[in-house]
């Protein structure tokens, strides 16, 4: 076996010593390099640059020498509103809905997700029994598929669900939780917060343990209360770790779909629609496929999602400098 293995190298030797000789031993590393730079100008590069064609023409066709080249067409015709508070006033209604959505969708999601991340770290910071089981079984949902949190949840909910059946069983009227578009959303807010909550509880565990217990031992010689322990001490050094947590969430939630869209399918109506549903159906799902729109709003979420991407790297470079 040795043998084979010593054979295989001595044929690779060959080709790698006429590259040395060829490019130098200070450019070799580009030959390993080449690869990966295949790979990713092929799946990174290249789609972006083809989205970004996609977006200044237009037409159903798919093929770019079918299309006419448009300009900024698209993304005049997403952003033609009379009042951007009103969808209904938007030539692109659906679009500005799923912004909306989206928006409050974020608003409620981050935090509420922070909220209790961060109280059920400081929980499972404390020396309680069976914290070690506790930890597993509130990062368990992290490690499902987004589809099977949906259908789980869908489930429970549905008109014949578990949690009509235990409304039933108490003798209150059961609850129309899909068709009714507040409980929908509200609950398409809910299962993202249930299956995303753990990952940041463990960020924020983290954080809490890197903060030096001496400080305090020298808040309880002072008598300082909980309270004051907590706002004076445990909240300003963990609030870079509260920082980069709450990046990480909004990047996250701009970018939900596939919990919501196997949940929810975006009713009752455009109810539960997020901007990435919206991309998604416009341009692949719907009749015709308006592929330079569904570019033109992908590029604009992409925008979003740069300013908060920049957002993080100056979070985690403030943190770490400080």
């Amino acid at each position: 076996m040795l043998g084979l293995l010593t054979s295989i190298m001595r044929v690779f030797e060959i080709p790698m010593a006429f590259l040395q000789r060829i490019l130098g031993i200070k450019h070799l590393a580009w030959v390993f390099l080449a690869p990966n730079l295949i790979l990713f100008f092929l799946f990174a590069f290249l789609p972006v640059f083809l989205n970004v064609v996609y977006a200044l023409t237009g037409g159903d066709q798919i093929l770019l020498r079918d299309r006419a080249f448009v300009g900024a067409d698209n993304f005049a015709v997403l952003a033609s509103c009379d009042n951007y508070l009103d969808p209904n006033t938007c030539q692109k209604d659906l679009f500005w809905r799923a912004v909306h959505n989206t928006g409050w969708f974020i608003v409620l999601q981050v935090g509420f997700m922070i909220g209790f991340s961060l109280l059920t770290a400081l929980v499972l910071n404390r020396d309680i029994r069976a914290r070690g089981f506790f930890r597993s079984v509130f990062f368990f949902p992290v490690l499902l598929s987004p589809v099977v949190v949906a259908l789980i949840w869908k489930w429970i909910l549905q008109r014949h669900g578990l949690m009509n059946a235990g409304l039933d069983a108490i003798g209150l009227e059961p609850v129309l939780w899909m068709l009714e578009r507040e409980w929908t959303f509200f609950w398409s807010v809910f299962l993202s917060i249930w299956a995303h909550m753990g990952f940041y509880t463990l960020i924020l565990l983290a954080g809490l343990q890197a903060i030096p217990r001496d400080v305090y031992e020298a808040a309880l010689m002072d008598a300082a209360t909980p309270f004051r322990t907590f706002y004076r001490i445990t909240l300003p050094l963990l609030m870079p770790t509260m920082l980069v947590v709450m990046v990480l969430a909004l990047i996250k939630g701009v970018q939900t779909f596939d919990e919501v869209y196997a949940f929810s399918g975006g009713g009752p109506g455009s109810a539960t629609t997020l901007l990435i549903q919206y991309v998604y159906e416009t341009g692949f799902a719907g009749a015709p496929r308006l592929f330079g729109l569904a570019s033109a709003a992908s590029i604009m979420l992409a925008l979003v999602l740069v300013v908060l991407t920049g957002l993080q790297l100056w979070a985690t470079r403030k943190n770490a400098d400080g």
